[in-house]
């Protein structure tokens, strides 16, 4: 994950999902995924403002839903509140 402090008051996210995670339905489902794990982070105002890319690798098209959750919530938590 890569993080951009911005001028806006917003969080935007970005997903790189590559062709090697499989194919796009493949692919779209773990973007579904992701963007619903990162919606539930920045609810629980885990997210500063700025701008987020969520790089997948191929083994997280194979991750449960609760997996992804637990990695991404570790990743956010480790940029600090101030990112």
């Amino acid at each position: 994950m890569r993080y951009l402090a911005g001028s806006r008051s917003e969080v935007r996210v970005a997903y790189g999902i590559g062709r090697s995670v499989g194919n796009a339905v493949v692919r779209n489902r773990l973007r579904r995924r992701l963007r619903a794990v990162m919606t539930g982070v920045d609810a629980h105002g885990g997210l500063s403002a700025g701008d987020y890319l969520v790089r997948a690798e191929p083994s997280a098209a194979g991750a449960t839903f609760a997996e992804l959750r637990d990695d991404l919530a570790g990743i956010t938590g480790e940029l600090g509140p101030e990112a």
